[in-house]
């Protein structure tokens, strides 16, 4: 069976783009592939924090994991700090790596592009490439899940990976990226030109997981689409309607195609009422198994348990580099 790993950031609330491009696919993957998940909440310190927002926000990821159907019994999940070979490895790989190759990376870009005259960037922001490196390449999975925006870390990794092999002889195995052909990317219901971010500053573009499912009904029916009123497919040209279309298509398992013919001649309203329904079922399945997960220490058991399964596999891939590299006497 092929492996594949992700890992996501418990940094601000999940929203609906997180779990459709993210959560949701890992549901009917952990049937086809060996899945290894982990909450990446080391990288969540390249900027500060609340320490009980990130508790919270970290609990809450873990618990939207198994509410969206994560079976523990076939996913290793666990908290990526609880595998302390994450960071020893992005240290050993960190020196592998060029400061122009950091400094292309895109999140970087995007900082210092927008930095105010007495603003800096922290060096976390800078290295943080060397830690998903290692994140990846500690389990060599056979594919990584990212979106369209994200290939560039896969890419590297694959870089290094062969830089490595290279050097010392064949350790990591090269990771491909998995793309999802829909849902991988969905947009800000405000401003469907850019994607829907937990940071949103407004929050009216973006539906948060566990917010009252009323509210996100509304921001469905309040979602900017056009003055055509016509419901097709059209990236370019009706970005709005074709995110809203995105969504029901994934939420619903209806193609696009058929939706689009099921909605011809028929207005928005229409559309986005039944859509704000589909949106509301969704989100109510899951407020209920969330509830029902939140009872007890299953979350902490099903933690213990995933970490010490991935620290096995991490132990002996870092064991098998070190030798290689010469930071061990033993051989």
């Amino acid at each position: 069976m092929k492996r594949m790993l992700s890992g996501i950031k418990p940094t601000g609330r999940v929203t609906l783009g997180n779990y459709i491009g993210a959560i949701k696919p890992f549901v009917s993957y952990q049937d086809e592939y060996e899945m290894i998940v982990f909450v990446a909440n080391l990288h969540s310190m390249t900027i500060y924090q609340e320490p009980k927002d990130l508790r919270k926000n970290t609990k809450d990821l873990i618990s939207l994991y198994l509410a969206a159907g994560l079976d523990p019994k076939k996913v290793t999940l666990f908290l990526q700090s609880d595998v302390l070979e994450h960071a020893q490895l992005g240290w050993y790989l960190g020196c592998m790596v060029s400061m122009g190759e950091l400094s292309r990376m895109t999140q970087y870009k995007d900082k210092a592009s927008k930095l105010k005259k007495d603003e800096s960037i922290g060096a976390g922001i800078f290295n943080y490439p060397s830690l998903m490196n290692a994140d990846i390449l500690l389990y060599d999975p056979d594919y990584v899940p990212v979106g369209e925006d994200q290939k560039q870390h896969c890419e590297l990794a694959r870089d290094i990976a062969e830089r490595f092999n290279n050097r010392y002889s064949e350790t990591f195995k090269l990771p491909e990226p998995l793309v999802p052909k829909v849902g991988g990317r969905i947009m800000d219901l405000q401003n469907p030109t850019k994607k829907m971010s937990k940071s949103d500053e407004t929050g009216k573009g973006c539906i948060y997981i566990l917010d009252d499912i009323n509210v996100s009904k509304k921001k469905i029916m309040s979602a900017v689409t056009d003055s055509d009123n016509r419901i097709y497919y059209d990236v370019k040209n009706k970005p709005g309607i074709s995110n809203l279309l995105t969504i029901y298509s994934i939420l619903s398992g209806e193609s696009i195609d058929s939706l689009v013919d099921r909605y011809q001649g028929k207005g928005y309203g229409e559309f986005k009422k039944d859509l704000a329904e589909v949106v509301g079922q969704e989100l109510q399945k899951i407020h209920d198994k969330y509830n029902e997960i939140n009872q007890g220490n299953y979350i902490d058991e099903i933690l213990t348990e995933g970490a010490n399964k991935a620290r096995y596999m991490a132990r002996k891939k870092l064991a098998k580099v070190e030798r290689k590299i010469g930071i061990t006497i033993k051989k």
